[in-house]
């Protein structure tokens, strides 16, 4: 039976970013391991060798995020935001300016879950506040479901990157 998943919507600079972190684990980090955990097993007894156990240990971690790494690039699909050809509403990749209730302004990136970073002002797709601003437009309000209560946001402006500009084009 396919596995039926929706896709894991992703920005081309957070694949990028998801990409070279694999790359650094799986071409770099994960081979030095490997020497030290051969270099430590020859030493002999095992079993109070500390490069040997930590080394056993950082292996198993940097397995585990490769295999995730792994299944988020092959489940990706690559939306770039500067492509949105609907720039008025709030789509993937949109940059959104909201106030709430209380006048007091925030910016937020709607970009895939994987890439997320609430502290940086990036929300997950999926989020309960970026599934509530899909489809508006400058002006609407939103009221928002969240833990600590409903909150209302009203959007401000909404942004995308611009489009690069097209080889052989005339100014």
């Amino acid at each position: 039976m396919a596995d039926q998943r929706p896709p894991r919507f992703i920005t081309p600079h957070g694949f990028a970013r998801i990409r070279a972190e694999y790359q650094q684990l799986f071409g770099e980090e994960r081979p030095k391991l490997v020497e030290t955990i051969s270099w430590a097993a020859a030493n002999g007894d095992r079993s109070e060798n500390g490069d040997y156990i930590y080394g056993r240990k950082r292996l198993r971690e940097i397995d585990r995020r490769l295999g995730y790494l792994s299944k988020v690039m092959k489940g990706a699909k690559v939306v770039d935001p500067a492509a949105q050809a609907s720039r008025d509403q709030v789509r993937f990749g949109a940059t959104i300016e909201l106030a709430d209730e209380d006048d007091a302004r925030r910016v937020l990136t709607l970009v895939g879950d994987d890439e997320a970073d609430a502290s940086a002002g990036r929300i997950g797709w999926s989020a309960p506040l970026a599934r509530a601003l899909v489809g508006a437009r400058v002006g609407d309000e939103r009221v928002v479901r969240l833990p600590a209560g409903e909150k209302s946001y009203e959007v401000v402006g909404i942004m995308y990157p611009c489009a690069p500009a097209k080889a052989g084009a005339q100014s």
